[in-house]
């Protein structure tokens, strides 16, 4: 999967058994402190440009690193990949039909337009929890199930993508327009709507729909508040 986010199990276990604070980590990525902190968990993309120095830090080759970063699909031959293990919630752990472990997944009462947009309640509530396999969730995203929302989307400006009443997992560790012609949950002119981005410029976005019969739209960064990506999709029969 290349995303660029670490995988952040496997990040924090070797800073532990390295003993490395997160002044050396910030001093290695070229950042400040707290940006090092939101890229260990997820909430920041890893620099590919300081593959070196973190491997070195990090005391990995430079393949292994950009493994666990997401930005190399296969690891090195002699690299077993990591068991991820899912932060501790109030769900008791279950096991699907095929035997494999789940995660609790929040579904909001919520939707989200694939249209011009629409007005949402701030004063949403969250609907049950529902278990997905833990495989599938990770084919999506690397972030924990419990950063990850189910909303509604309603309309068709993303077809043949996305189709009208379809599920959609949100990734909400994703908040960042960091990837160009992505799906994204968002907020434009304090509406929610489900729209492709581009970055035009440090000023500009491209607002884009996959329904060649709805226009897109050029609008100032600051008129858009990312809820999170779109990983995934489940059609409604």
């Amino acid at each position: 999967m290349h995303n660029g986010y670490v995988d952040t199990e496997w990040f924090k276990a070797r800073k532990r058994d390295l003993k490395v604070n997160d002044v050396k980590l910030a001093e290695a990525l070229g950042v400040e402190r707290s940006v090092a902190n939101k890229v260990v968990n997820g909430k920041v993309p890893f620099n590919a440009r300081r593959t070196d120095a973190v491997a070195a830090l990090l005391q990995v080759s430079r393949d292994e690193l950009l493994f666990r970063v997401g930005i190399a699909n296969e690891p090195p031959a002699n690299v077993v990949p990591m068991p991820k293990r899912t932060e501790r919630s109030d769900h008791a752990p279950t096991r699907s039909i095929d035997g494999g472990e789940t995660a609790p997944v929040l579904r909001l009462d919520l939707s989200y337009s694939m249209g011009p947009g629409r007005d949402l309640d701030d004063s949403y509530i969250e609907a049950e929890a529902f278990e997905f396999d833990l495989g599938f969730l990770r084919s999506l995203t690397i972030t924990p199930a419990e950063r990850i929302r189910i909303v509604d989307g309603i309309g068709d400006s993303m077809q043949p993508t996305i189709h009208d009443r379809d599920l959609l997992f949100i990734d909400t560790n994703q908040a960042t327009l960091n990837a160009q012609d992505r799906v994204w949950a968002i907020w434009l002119f304090g509406l929610g709507a489900v729209k492709r981005l581009r970055a035009l410029d440090a000023e500009k976005v491209l607002v884009m729909s996959d329904n060649p019969d709805v226009e897109n739209q050029v609008v100032n960064r600051s008129d858009i508040i990312i809820s999170g990506r779109v990983v995934g999709s489940i059609k409604r029969h």
